[in-house]
């Protein structure tokens, strides 16, 4: 059963567990509102009929009064029991189930997140989740509970007279087919809601994150009319989908109300002729103006686990994503990176590498160039394992790195990118972050070597300013020296360096190269450049054309060649010296 409910549900086996209990409390706090008929029964059976009959009784009311009192406690009991149950281990589960879900991200490549829609992934673990809360803590134990207390009171109710018991129940089947029997409608319904409301997100989240260009290019009337017809689809398939939902389940609902009208007319026939008596006649009706209660909600609550398992499936496709395992023992012998026939498919159709073989020797500067879209960034990323080659394999210091677990093997690298990642915190934390054990001293050392001193003393207060999110109150140049100064203090082995100065401007890049041959002293460093002229004094420089390594040498022997990088090297310093020229003549 655990293990059902955790395929099912998505549950922790923990979670299971809860819901198992929650359901069953909450069964017995449906049974506990029947306690109520029991007694209006038992005063029916013990004053009423005596008295219409014209027999004497003795006076029990005080005993009436304590039983009352104490069927009472029994409900606040099992209703408590069932609050407690049900809604704190929910949201215990709610953390355990985004928790499992981070760590599942965590661990995935970064492939799966160039195909997927990171706005869609937030709302999953956000959004979906927050919609389980609420399902786990009013509907799933809640529909279960009623189920079984529903089957255990027309057990009861069939042995005192089964004729009068179908009369009262041959609704039940019905009302849930008819919920049932929709559920195909409402899945079409609720996943064109859930596409209309991403889309309408990735337009807000666009929004914000183009404000700038929209302005500068005065598109705002357009761009925020696109925006209104989205939210106005999002806010039609929402109607579309809860009309579709609320019309079936207020519809079961109003057949069950026929259960009443059959229990009366039944009821009246066999009276009359004499195969029920009065006391059974009188106990259904009673039964009838109560036992629909719970089934009326396990209904709304059958359509909201329909719902519910739209949502699911979308977790359960993220949990079912392979991850990138392997050795947590690693300890290379050098750190050489070896490409032996590597191949990379982003999608089984989209080839990106094919058969890219080098090596990236410890103690060398290894270029990697070659015209936009040729696969460089994606080499780099398969270096450090951030991607799964598709084929071929990578070794570092002859250890095949497909077999080595991407927290212990991204101990041996640091990265720096072109667009670099800051945190809305202080510039000490976030330089902190290549080395989370570091001192202050030890921080704003690295700090130093990376030519960042100058413009942190100008801060307001220093290594302790809170810098915007993703570094808003600093430059460019400033952002990339920080993250040069983060790459310092973690002092890995291994450097990869993707475009790191490729949009700054020559006095900014002159600092930021400054701190680069710092950072690369003695150490394996794979450098990705445009402009050829940085990297003209590489080791190696691997040039890469449409997935493929087209040539491999030094700067002068490639020159000789007079292949690829020839050209490119010819042509970007014939356009710096048309530039020069056309500065000269404006001077």
């Amino acid at each position: 059963m655990r293990n059902l409910l955790c395929r099912k549900f998505a549950l922790s086996k923990q979670g299971a567990d809860d819901l198992i209990k929650g359901t069953a409390f909450s069964a017995l706090a449906d049974l506990s509102l029947m306690l109520p008929v029991f007694m209006i029964v038992l005063l029916l059976k013990e004053y009423i009929l005596p008295f219409l009959l014209g027999e004497e009784r003795e006076n029990h009311l005080i005993s009436f009064l304590l039983l009352g009192v104490f069927l009472l406690a029994v409900i606040c009991f099992f209703q408590w029991k069932q609050y407690t149950a049900v809604f704190l281990s929910t949201y215990s589960e709610s953390a355990v189930r985004r928790t499992a879900l981070a760590e599942k991200l965590r661990k995935l490549p970064l492939s799966f997140f160039g195909k997927r829609n990171l706005s869609d992934l937030t709302n999953t673990v956000m959004g979906d989740c927050a919609n389980l809360e609420h399902a786990f803590s009013h509907a799933i134990p809640q529909f279960f509970g009623a189920v079984i207390s529903t089957i255990i009171t027309v057990l009861g109710m069939m042995a005192l007279n089964w004729k009068l018991g179908i009369a009262l129940f041959w609704v039940l089947p019905v009302a849930f087919f008819i919920v049932a029997a929709s559920k195909r409608w409402q899945d079409f319904a609720g996943l064109k809601h859930i596409s209309a409301m991403r889309d309408s997100a990735d337009s807000i989240q666009e929004c914000l994150e183009l404000a700038q260009d929209i302005k500068i290019c005065n598109q705002e009337e357009a761009y925020f009319g696109r925006l209104e017809s989205r939210l106005d689809a999002a806010e039609k398939a929402h109607i579309k989908s809860e009309l579709v939902t609320g019309s079936t389940v207020s519809f079961s609902q109003m057949f069950l109300k026929l259960g009443f009208a059959t229990v009366i007319y039944a009821g009246t026939i066999m009276l009359l002729k004499g195969s029920a008596d009065l006391f059974a006649y009188l106990v259904f009706l009673i039964a009838a103006s109560r036992v629909y209660d719970p089934l009326a909600g396990s209904l709304s609550n059958l359509a909201e686990i329909f719902h519910v398992r739209l949502q699911i499936r979308r977790m359960q496709e993220i949990e079912s994503q392979p991850v990138q395992n392997g050795s947590m023992e690693f300890t290379p012998s050098n750190y050489d990176i070896e490409f032996k026939n590597v191949s990379f498919q982003y999608q089984n159709d989209q080839t990106v590498l094919r058969n890219v073989s080098f090596t990236a020797r410890q103690g060398e500067i290894t270029a990697l160039v070659g015209p936009s879209g040729g696969g460089k960034s994606t080499t780099a990323r398969l270096a450090a394992r951030l991607w799964d080659a598709s084929g071929g394999e990578i070794t570092l210091g002859g250890t095949d790195i497909s077999a080595v677990d991407t927290e212990v093997l991204l101990q041996n690298y640091v990265v720096v990118f072109q667009d670099v990642v800051l945190f809305n915190d202080t510039i000490m934390e976030n330089i902190r972050l290549g080395k989370k054990d570091a001192g202050d001293e030890e921080v704003m050392q690295a700090a130093r070597a990376a030519m960042c001193e100058d413009f942190i003393q100008k801060l307001p207060k220093g290594y302790q300013t809170m810098i915007g999110e993703n570094g808003a109150s600093l430059s460019g140049g400033e952002k990339q020296r920080l993250s040069i100064a983060r790459a310092l203090l973690k002092n890995a082995p291994i450097v990869i360096l993707d475009e790191a100065t490729a949009s700054l401007d020559p006095e900014n890049e002159s600092l930021i190269q400054q701190a680069i041959s710092r950072l690369t002293v003695h150490k394996t460093v794979i450098m990705i450049a445009h402009r050829l002229r940085t990297v003209v004094n590489a080791d190696k420089i691997v040039v890469i054309e449409n997935g493929e390594v087209r040539e491999e040498g030094n700067h002068e022997a490639l020159i000789k060649l007079g292949g690829v990088y020839s050209k490119l090297y010819h042509l970007q310093n014939g356009g710096r010296s048309f530039s020069e020229k056309m500065n000269k003549i404006h001077a």
